[in-house]
């Protein structure tokens, strides 16, 4: 860098002189707003990564959400209609243990006899 300035010592202090400090300031200040804009850059980059894995894993979590309401809703169906299909067969046992009864009363085979009476 080329700068004009004019540097003049003592045993105590440098004197530098500048004679024309805009160009020099001007890099410098653009120099300087270039290093931070690339800082934010990274920075927002750095950001944005993050973001984009915290929205990926939202994405799998709701996903994953969904998929277990749908199983509860299936379970919660299957268990439905099992519950209906065991009051039927209570049902049917009922009756199928009522006519079993009725056919044992109505049997020969199934009345109680008097042993006493068939020794004699």
């Amino acid at each position: 860098m080329n700068s004009p300035c004019k540097v003049e010592e003592d045993s105590t202090f440098t004197n530098i002189s500048l004679t024309d400090d805009t160009e020099y300031s001007s890099r410098t200040l653009y120099s300087r707003e270039s290093l931070d804009s690339r800082m934010m850059n990274a920075d927002m980059d750095a950001v944005e990564a993050e973001n984009q894995v915290e929205l990926e894993e939202k994405t799998r979590l709701i996903n994953q959400v969904l998929e277990l309401q749908h199983t509860l809703e299936d379970l919660s169906a299957r268990v439905d209609a099992v519950k209906e299909e065991n009051l039927k067969l209570k049902s049917e046992n009922q009756v199928l243990g009522q006519y079993i009864e009725n056919l044992m009363s109505a049997s020969s085979v199934f009345q109680t006899t008097d042993t006493k009476s068939k020794r004699k």
